[in-house]
């Protein structure tokens, strides 16, 4: 018979033996999903204006999806527009929109350039509430898929990141990833204890539909973290379909918040003494053998 987690949100369950909830500080984060397209000017009015809401809505931490400021006709497109580190119109309009919100916001991935000049690292930049960049990740794991006239590649225009990375803010300790990293349960491991994971994505409709949600509550379960993930969610005019099913799940694998398909966002609360005496209730990640051996 399974355990019931510690109640969270004011929602009704029963406490566990670690006891009832105890009034803590609830951080409300949220997620954006987009359906980008190749102009990287319309796809920041649509982050601006989808940001502005989630920053009405009272949320803290703002996080965009993977490809949020290019879906391009082509592959080599983000190559066109890919700018250099720290410097670049995409790079200056994340620094701003948190300044301006007062936000902690995560670029989900945007081009920035590589060893290669025909290749891009596919990075994910955070900024602290006074538009400052305190992370940067690149996408490990790159997407390789051919299912009959379907067919993906991103090391042909990819060069891969090699780093994990953890940031610490106010509210916890965050760790980054990109989409298909999903599929690799060693990288979110490798975090140690996390509070958030943060999974900016573009799945495919195709893998989208039998594995995103499957994927997302594993990791929020086996890491017993929180997952925040922002997803490119519809059609886009290069002709390709993604998922969306933009979510955030809790330590328990919950789903707080969702939006199935369209330009919109999510968001939740992450209660960092509800995750705390959830670990109590379950050490399973103090349980851990083969690490050890």
């Amino acid at each position: 018979m399974s355990a019931k987690p510690p109640s969270s949100f004011g929602r009704a369950r029963p406490s566990t033996p670690a006891g009832p909830a105890a009034p803590a500080p609830v951080v409300r984060v949220a997620a954006v999903q987009m359906a980008s397209g190749p102009k990287v000017s319309a796809n920041l009015n649509e982050a601006r204006r989808l940001i502005a809401k989630a920053a009405a809505d009272g949320a803290q931490l703002v996080a965009l999806p993977e490809y949020f400021a290019i879906m391009g006709m082509h592959e080599t497109d983000k190559v066109k527009v890919r700018e250099a580190d720290g410097k670049g119109p995409i790079q200056q309009f994340l620094a701003d929109t948190a300044r301006e919100h007062k936000i902690w916001l995560i670029g989900g991935s945007i081009p920035l350039e590589s060893a290669d000049p025909k290749k891009v690292r596919n990075s994910c930049l955070v900024y602290d509430d006074k538009g400052r960049r305190v992370a940067r990740y690149d996408k490990i794991h790159l997407f390789g898929f051919n299912m009959g006239d379907e067919q993906y590649s991103e090391e042909r225009t990819i060069e891969h990141g090699d780093s994990v990375q953890v940031v610490d803010v106010p509210f916890g300790r965050i760790g980054l990833s990109i989409c298909y990293d999903l599929r690799f349960p060693e990288l979110y491991r490798a975090m140690k204890d996390v509070d958030l994971i943060v999974v900016p994505s573009a799945f495919t409709e195709t893998t989208g539909k039998a594995h995103w949600e499957t994927l997302i509550r594993a990791r929020a379960i086996e890491n017993l973290a929180y997952v925040l993930a922002p997803a490119q969610g519809g059609y886009h005019l290069n002709g390709r379909e993604t998922h969306g099913d933009s979510m955030i799940v809790d330590p328990w694998g919950v789903v707080l918040d969702r939006l199935p398909r369209g330009s919109g966002v999510v968001s939740a609360g992450i209660n960092p003494a509800y995750l705390k005496r959830l670990r109590q209730s379950l050490p399973a990640l103090k349980h851990r053998v083969l690490h050890r051996i």
